[in-house]
């Protein structure tokens, strides 16, 4: 028999960009016992996270929650709004904004991909992964698209493969200012919590969200912000669909059930979330996830390595992408911070594996676990020989003992 033992003396330092730590008083909630998912208390749970949802999603209408992950969500968006065939219009940021076209490419939608028209002095061939979306671009061709072809716009609210956001209402008055039909769908699957999010604000009709990230729950549930176009799309769409049907969970979430059986602890745990941002408030939450990111953002500074984002106007509150040297591989950096110091630091994906490494600051999370996290990387990066500037432990210091 295999034994596994992942858990060492001590708390495992979790700093990937998701699943993020999850807080105690949510663990505790997800191991009440569970009921009855058609009994008269369930009703009333139910209620409550949809309700809630719709607070953090700042929207009146719909959300749909699956139990089920962002790819999940990600699917249901596209079979509940389109037909087969459809014209989809999406925006390449990252490695996230890349597996939504392969996705949205294997249920037969016709995808075209934009991606960031510009130089990058430093990294010339990563250009589109260190920049936020350029909405000028989507306008130019919805405006091209006379008869009305395309039939969405896809974007990554927050790209999770880079540490780099996107101007979602820029997006917005694009599509407006093209007088163009299209459904604009966000993925906030890993800002949704962390991040200041608008659904009926900024005019988005279908966002996809997930439990394991600014949420502070494991992974399990997936989640369809809707709008009232979103939901009369879904009556003339022929993409094959019954799981993912927004239907019949509408009709029944009215009373505070699913038509599946649903993730009965993992809501529970929602519940205690929902109360958690309550308690604190939203714009609090936002405030100090802008804050911890900018304390590590001063550390990676402090070592002279390049950031991944390249454009400070749209950093990301929830992740720092850290490039390493060239010719230093930035898994062998991650692998040995976790043999050492048991640490976890998100991979790169996609274009960007081995070239740098991501550090996960949002959810459950305080000033001192991001400088502990600071000192395991900037050990980690001298015993792998890497030629640092100055101390980022110091810098981090600086930052979070200024009182701002």
């Amino acid at each position: 028999m295999i034994k596994l033992n992942f858990h060492p003396t001590g708390r495992h330092f979790l700093q990937i960009p998701g699943p993020s730590p999850v807080p105690d008083r949510v663990l505790r909630a997800i191991s009440l016992p569970t009921i009855d998912h058609r009994g008269p208390e369930f009703a009333g749970l139910g209620r409550k996270v949809i309700d809630g949802m719709q607070v953090i999603f700042k929207t009146k209408q719909p959300v749909i929650i699956y139990p089920a992950s962002g790819t999940g969500a990600w699917e249901a968006a596209l079979v509940n709004t389109l037909s087969p065939g459809d014209h989809v219009l999406m925006y390449e940021t990252g490695h996230f904004a890349f597996l939504w076209n392969k996705l949205a490419t294997r249920l037969g939608l016709k995808t075209e991909v934009l991606s960031f028209q510009g130089h990058d002095d430093q990294l010339p061939d990563l250009a589109g992964w260190r920049r936020g979306i350029q909405a000028n671009q989507i306008h130019d061709r919805l405006v091209q698209d006379r008869e009305h072809r395309i039939k969405a716009v896809c974007v990554v609210h927050n790209e999770t493969s880079t540490g780099v956001t996107s101007d979602i209402p820029a997006v917005r008055k694009a599509i407006d200012d093209a007088k163009h039909p299209a459904l604009l769908m966000v993925d906030t699957i890993s800002a949704l919590g962390s991040a200041d999010y608008r659904h009926d604000g900024w005019g988005v009709d279908v966002a996809m969200a997930a439990s394991q990230k600014g949420l502070m729950l494991p992974p399990g549930l997936g989640f369809n912000a809707l709008s009232a176009r979103a939901i009369e799309a879904s009556k003339t769409a022929k993409m094959p669909r019954a799981f993912w049907a927004w239907d019949e969970v509408i009709e029944m979430n009215k009373g505070g059930y699913w038509p599946t059986t649903s993730s009965t602890n993992l809501l529970y745990g929602l519940s205690e979330v929902i109360d958690m941002f309550a308690a604190e408030g939203l714009d609090a939450v936002f405030a100090r996830h802008q804050r911890w990111a900018a304390g590590v953002r001063a550390a990676v500074t402090a070592w002279g390595l390049p950031i991944q984002c390249a454009d400070p106007s749209v950093y990301s509150p929830i992740l720092t992408g850290v490039i390493t040297p060239v010719g230093v591989d930035a898994d062998e950096i991650r692998k040995l911070i976790q043999h050492r110091f048991d640490l976890s630091l998100g991979t790169g994906l996609g274009k960007v594996k081995g070239r740098m490494f991501r550090i996960g600051h949002l959810g459950d999370s305080n000033d001192l676990a991001l400088l502990a996290t600071l000192a395991g990387v900037e050990m980690g990066l001298k015993l792998s020989g890497v030629k640092l500037a100055g101390s980022g432990v110091q810098a981090g210091m600086d930052y979070f003992s200024n009182g701002s």
